[in-house]
């Protein structure tokens, strides 16, 4: 049932489609189309599910029925041929991935369709990944496999693990992120007895992997709970030595911009992000992510590193390059670009740039 409704609410354009609704107009509820089946209110979900089981997993369509328990079946109709349509994506996310990706726009909708997979990363402070995977093995009976790139990363291979009940969780042993996450924070190349300004830290999630790599971070958010929520993950990692809260950006050998952004590349972390997230981030992210490279600029004595989990040039490259033509004391030393149907990763964009 959990997966039924994960399906309808991530299918629900396509879905609709397939009922013989009028997808051209759809905000989240289908519009009857002229020539689809009459329904009231009531029977949109029934319909909905009932081309779930049928047009999507394939059941026979008397399965179905006697499954939702809808009297007369939807009409058939072949797949969709436009993107919105056939991936189930709001109008202007069509149009913005086509614009940002051409011909593999496609195949990354296809990537964010399914559930990304469950990465976590091994804390450093207490063990390695190889330990790690063992002691999940022999005490949870948790499978996981050593991911490509990140070298503290382990992907879960066990479905519908018990993490958070397994011993090495409760030991402070893992924390589940990512692999592109923690790209990024390898990106800042962090030092043992260096500083690092972690200049949105949120919940803390590259502050653990920083400290976990030996600097000093320095915490800092504007949201407060998220603060409080990092001191408590800082506990159970036994990191609260490498870790500091600052309530005011202050200089530091490297500066991560972990920067709040329109989260596009997150979009198959949830049925919901896709319908949730705004086109108005597209414009109102880049002006608070230019200032927060502006502080960063100010404050790091090494490198900035400056990271982003969307797709949107105007948040992205423009940002980076817009950066580089007022900031010439620095020089671009990496550019990291991931996405799902090419990484397996989430979607991130990430540039570094080192003092000269």
């Amino acid at each position: 049932m959990v997966e039924a409704v994960f399906g309808v609410a991530l299918w629900r354009r396509r879905l609709a489609w397939h009922a013989g609704f009028d997808t051209s107009l759809y905000t989240g509820a289908p519009v009857p189309h002229p020539t689809g089946i009459s329904s009231s209110g009531s029977d949109i979900p029934v319909i909905l599910l009932t081309c779930l089981l049928r047009d999507l997993a394939g059941l026979e369509e008397a399965r179905a029925l006697a499954i939702t328990g809808l009297a007369t079946p939807p009409p058939r109709l072949p797949p969709p041929a436009r993107l919105a349509d056939r991936w189930s994506l709001p109008d202007w996310l069509e149009s913005h991935l086509e614009a940002e990706l051409g011909a593999e726009a496609d195949a990354f909708c296809s990537a964010i369709a399914t559930p990304g997979p469950v990465c976590l990363r091994a804390n450093r402070l207490l063990t390695t990944r190889d330990r790690l995977a063992h002691r999940l093995a022999e005490d949870d009976r948790i499978a996981t496999r050593p991911a490509q790139r990140a070298r503290d990363a382990l992907i879960v291979e066990t479905r519908q693990a018990n993490l958070f009940g397994a011993r090495a969780w409760q030991e402070g042993l893992f924390e589940p992120q990512d692999e592109g996450s923690q790209l990024i924070g390898l990106l800042v190349e962090a030092q043992p007895g260096e500083t690092v300004l972690d200049l949105c830290a949120g919940a803390g999630g590259k502050s653990l992997q920083l400290a976990a790599d030996g600097a000093l971070v320095l915490a800092h958010d504007v949201d407060q709970g998220r603060l409080d929520r990092l001191r408590t993950r800082a506990i159970r990692a036994c990191a609260t030595a490498k870790i500091e809260i600052v309530h005011t950006p202050c200089p530091a050998d490297r500066v991560l911009v972990d920067a709040p952004c329109s989260e596009l590349g997150t979009l198959r972390r949830g049925p919901d992000a896709r319908w949730r997230i705004e086109k108005t981030a597209l414009e109102t992210c880049p002006p608070i992510q230019a200032a927060l490279l502006e502080t960063a600029a100010e404050n790091a004595r090494r490198r900035v590193v400056y990271a982003t989990c969307t797709l949107n040039r105007g948040e992205n490259e423009d940002i980076a390059v817009q950066f580089e033509r007022t900031h010439a004391e620095f020089r671009r030393a990496a550019t990291l670009t991931l996405l799902p149907h090419r990484d397996g990763t989430d979607g991130f964009f990430a540039a570094a740039w080192d003092r000269r």
